[in-house]
């Protein structure tokens, strides 16, 4: 009772209030129109039927624009309005889209060369150059790498680092909640403040509306630090809603970087209980590939502000000694622009190109057609694929969508394990113990499509090798999933699951 009292969730019940409130307003509007429903409905059919047309015309995945057809073919007078509320993406300015581009290619010149990875073979080389070509993100040499399996190793090394900043600390996460774990970050981040570090924060405002206070950017201001809200949370109606900024990194100096799934909340480190034990992991980078981290951060934070930046006062002054065999680093950011798929179409890229195997951890496993068929025909090609799902979700919808591809990718010759102590938040990929990726994308619709996301793309570093052991050790902890698991499953069950599937881009 004290915690749905507290302020801020009083402040979420006002926004749903309000929502709620607007579709009262607009069922009223309709009943008038009651002597008129027959226009009325005819009208409505006739724009529905154009509106579908529109979208199946458009640039989305077919599995989205199904998710869409089918409401507002079969329901015209709500499915309309709902679609152009709450579908899709944002549209951006293209100036701005254009912008971005032109500033990753102005600021990271001093990269490597998707060529220089050569020796790992054409795949590598293709994957490397698709990031470079389609996300203006540019492979790095001359940087150490390494891999966190869990939330409590990630924060132990966090702290350390941010003890150690001199010029500055950025931070973006999609949630920060007040806890055990933020409270010790706060407290280095007003120390550094104090000394004269520039210290920045971006949230995302969904992410964390019940996590956070609304005086959260002020209360910050009053040590010192910068900090913005991506979006805030408004009580109307709004496609702008609908595009979240889901990326975690942190920038210490230019030099250090952090990327990964976790967010700044107790459960990601296992202080409080959420689903069981909270699994999650978070690379470390050292080196040139953090000043990529650092324009992207910079461009974000322009963004939001509307200003302009001098990226040159943040170039590090000098960076510090790597290892001989530290491989390539290629850190990237997704948007949910249309024309930038980067997280899916990379995925498919890692997919495809696997020889000998592939292990993935997420959360979801809510893929549309084309993933789906990439990870079909790396399986029956004789990759030993595996895929390590939560045992405990979080979102039981959004699990039956999971549980409702197991048996095609299971007959497809793919292996499904479900982490058993809890729940799995990790993204990872790896292959061959080659190249691997790890970042904030989720396998699902609104990570690939609707969501700002980033990662780090891995090659010959000793990363690699990490994250393969990590993938192994879990499997101790898992459930192998069959097809005699699957079958089992009554009839209603497996209906469910099939309806929720056609309509989990809207979940």
């Amino acid at each position: 009772m004290k915690k749905w009292l507290s302020p801020r969730f009083q402040r979420v019940l006002g926004i749903l209030c309000l929502l709620l409130l607007q579709l009262a307003a607009f069922v009223v509007i309709i009943s008038h129109f009651s002597n008129y429903f027959v226009y009325f409905y005819w009208f409505c059919l006739a724009l529905s039927i154009f509106v579908s047309i529109w979208i199946a015309g458009g640039k989305a995945r077919l599995t989205y624009k199904m998710a869409w057809i089918i409401p507002i073919l079969t329901v015209p007078i709500l499915g309309v309005p709902a679609y152009f509320l709450l579908g899709g993406a944002r549209r951006s300015k293209q100036e701005q889209r254009q912008r971005t581009r032109e500033v990753l290619r102005e600021q990271l010149t001093s990269a490597a060369r998707p060529s220089d990875l050569r020796e790992y073979g054409v795949d590598v080389v293709q994957q490397s150059q698709y990031l470079l070509n389609a996300g203006c993100c540019p492979p790095f040499s001359k940087t150490d790498t390494e891999y966190f399996p869990t939330g409590e190793d990630f924060h132990g090394a966090l702290l350390e680092e941010l003890y150690h900043a001199e010029r500055y600390i950025f931070l973006e996460y999609f949630i920060i909640a007040e806890g055990q774990m933020w409270s010790e970050i706060l407290s280095v981040l007003a120390q550094k403040a104090a000394q004269g570090v520039d210290v920045r924060v971006i949230y995302d405002a969904f992410g964390s509306v019940v996590t956070l206070p609304h005086s959260f950017p002020e209360d910050l201001e009053d040590l010192g630090i910068s900090c913005v809200a991506f979006q805030p949370v408004r009580p109307v109606l709004s496609i702008h809603q609908n595009n979240r900024d889901h990326r975690k990194l942190c920038v210490i100096d230019g030099t250090v970087g952090f990327v990964g799934g976790i967010n700044l909340a107790d459960e990601y480190i296992n202080q409080i209980e959420r689903f069981g034990y909270w699994k999650d992991s978070a690379l470390l980078l050292r080196g040139e590939a953090v000043w990529s981290m650092t324009v992207m951060f910079l461009q974000m934070w322009a963004s939001i502000r509307r200003s302009e930046v001098d990226y040159n006062k943040f170039r590090p002054r000098s960076y510090p000694p790597v290892s001989n065999n530290c491989g390539f680093v290629q850190p990237y950011v997704d948007t949910p622009l249309a024309d930038d798929t980067i997280c899916a179409d990379l995925h498919i890229q890692m997919f495809s190109k696997a020889k000998w195997y592939l292990y993935i951890t997420t959360p979801y496993l809510v893929i549309d057609e084309t993933i789906a068929s990439a990870l079909y025909i790396t399986a029956r090609s004789g990759v030993d694929v595996r895929i390590m799902v939560p045992h405990i979700p979080d979102k039981k919808m959004v699990f039956s969508v999971t549980q409702s591809h197991y048996e095609l990718l299971l007959r497809a010759g793919a292996r499904i394990y479900e982490f058993l102590p809890g729940f799995i938040h990790s993204k990872t990929v790896v292959a061959d113990d080659l190249y691997a990726s790890v970042g904030s994308c989720n396998m699902d619709y609104r990570s690939f499509y609707l969501q700002h996301e980033n990662g780090a793309w891995l090659c010959g570093s000793p990363a690699v090798t990490s994250i393969r052991e990590d993938f192994l050790s879990a499997l101790s902890h898992c459930k192998e999933i069959t097809l005699r698991d699957c079958v089992k499953a009554s009839l209603f069950t497996r209906l469910m699951r099939s309806l929720l599937r056609i309509f989990s881009p809207l979940l």
